[in-house]
């Protein structure tokens, strides 16, 4: 079997509003003006407490702890109103791996357990993923945990990773496994590359046409 293991944030799942949105009420609590857009899109994937501290890398743990409540009190507030969409194409291509007998997917997350599981729900998308891993219990992308604790559950010796950060394509990388970027979301195709990913998709049916090249 081979495994096909997937971020959520700006890879299957449009959450940039909502992110952003979630980073200037976290800042706003700490009493700190907003910072741009590019560069909080910098350090989405990096798991919360990590991406806060290199946002604001100056700033006290007080206030760094001040910014991570503010943020998770904002976001799960938008969240209960309404869920992140997912991208146009995203449910074909799941529903199209799913059926192949010969491929597992699972899930690679700087998201919490909680905003996981409750993204999965609001989707219906539990019974596509054999396994999920997220930022509660592991080590902040880049580092290889997820993607080992994902091998490790399905028992499978061969996976790629598919995400739209560089932290995305450097965790594959130091875990020993492909990369396929996708080109929708945080980061620049040229990130990506540097990164290490093997190709960056445009579109879902090149994403899917990749993964089946990479699954032949």
């Amino acid at each position: 079997m081979k495994l096909v293991i997937w971020d959520i944030d700006g890879t299957l799942v449009d959450s940039h509003a909502q992110i952003m949105q979630a980073m200037e009420a976290g800042t706003t609590r700490a009493g700190l003006p907003p910072l741009p857009a590019a560069q909080v899109s910098s350090i989405v994937g990096l798991s919360l407490p990590v991406a806060v501290a290199t946002l604001l890398p100056d700033a006290d743990p007080a206030t760094h702890a001040e910014v991570v409540e503010g943020y998770r009190s904002h976001y799960f507030a938008a969240r209960s109103a309404a869920e992140s969409p997912l991208f146009p194409g995203a449910l074909d291509c799941l529903e199209q791996l799913a059926a192949r007998s010969d491929l597992l997917m699972a899930v690679a997350t700087g998201k919490s357990r909680r905003g996981l599981d409750g993204l999965l729900a609001a989707h219906g998308l539990g019974g596509y993923f054999v396994a999920t891993h997220c930022a509660d219990g592991h080590p902040s992308k880049p580092a290889p945990g997820m993607i080992l604790s994902c091998l490790s559950d399905t028992g499978a010796r061969d996976a790629v990773m598919i995400g739209d950060t560089s932290f995305d394509m450097l965790m594959a990388r130091n875990a020993g496994i492909a990369g396929l970027g996708v080109g929708w979301g945080h980061h620049p195709a040229a990130e990506l590359f540097a990164a290490g990913a093997r190709s960056v998709a445009t579109d879902f049916p090149q994403l899917h046409a990749l993964i089946e090249e990479w699954a032949a």
